[in-house]
């Protein structure tokens, strides 16, 4: 399994605890056996209890390096933004560097997902489903939507064509007031909380149509200038060939719930 993690968050959710040298996900709060985690190493031990053969690769900022390695040894590669562009630019600046740093076929399927869901083993096993059904090539992107909890505002939603475990996605919509997230869920909706996978040419190309670059390094040194983008609106949102699956096991976010 290819996992990329995303780790660019600011540090204000849980300030003053956390700031932006010591990011949210590197403080260490939550009792495993008789000693303490961080949110990354939690992640990335449950990553691993799904797949110990995983190649994960976290893409985030030059402040957070250090932590990353103090806290993951070298078990990890890291990808780093130059600058913050937002989550497309940082999807891409990893897939190239997957590509030509690490030397991953453009055939391979990655998955992608936030350094900071509050979940168990559960999520990650269905992570590693999600990779299975991109690489069964049925759609270009396959997306991972939550079975909601409540109403949410804090969170986009997909309204799935239907209401098996797979389905294509029907419409994107963003976050709303909880009456009007009601009414989406009513409809068979559910959070879009930014975990898919996809075959790794697919968003090399992508990457290709929104920049002009010839591999990782050249993509480096121009990252300043990508426009700041999210991945939602510049891929997911127009891409026709899509599917969703539906995850329904205990979801929450770190910062958002504790």
């Amino acid at each position: 399994m290819n996992v990329i993690l995303l780790s660019g968050g600011s540090g204000k959710r849980l300030w003053p605890l956390s700031n932006e040298v010591r990011s949210k996900q590197f403080i260490r709060l939550f009792k495993n056996g008789s000693q303490y985690e961080s949110m990354v190493q939690r992640v990335f031990r449950q990553i691993r209890t799904v797949d110990s053969n995983v190649r994960v690769t976290i893409a985030t900022s030059k402040s957070q390096v250090s932590a990353i390695k103090n806290q993951l040894g070298e078990d990890v590669s890291i990808c780093v933004e130059p600058s913050r562009r937002d989550t497309f630019p940082a999807i891409v600046l990893a897939a190239t560097y997957l590509r030509d740093e690490l030397g991953i076929n453009e055939n391979e399927c990655v998955a992608v997902c936030p350094v900071d869901p509050y979940v168990d083993v559960t999520y990650y096993e269905a992570v590693e489903k999600l990779q299975c059904l991109a690489e069964q090539g049925n759609t270009n992107l396959t997306l991972m939507g939550i079975e909601p909890a409540y109403p949410s505002e804090k969170y986009g939603y997909i309204i799935p064509e239907n209401t098996d475990e797979v389905s294509p996605v029907k419409a994107f919509k963003e976050k709303p007031d909880p009456k009007t997230a009601q009414r989406y869920i009513e409809q068979g909706a559910l959070w879009n909380a930014g975990v898919f996978a996809f075959r790794l040419g697919y968003l090399l190309e992508k990457a290709h149509a929104a920049a002009n670059f010839a591999d990782y390094r050249e993509l480096f040194a121009k990252y300043d200038i990508l426009p700041k983008n999210s991945f939602d609106y510049a891929v997911a949102e127009k891409e026709t060939s899509i599917q969703v699956m539906r995850y329904s096991g205990a979801y929450g976010q770190f910062g958002y719930y504790i």
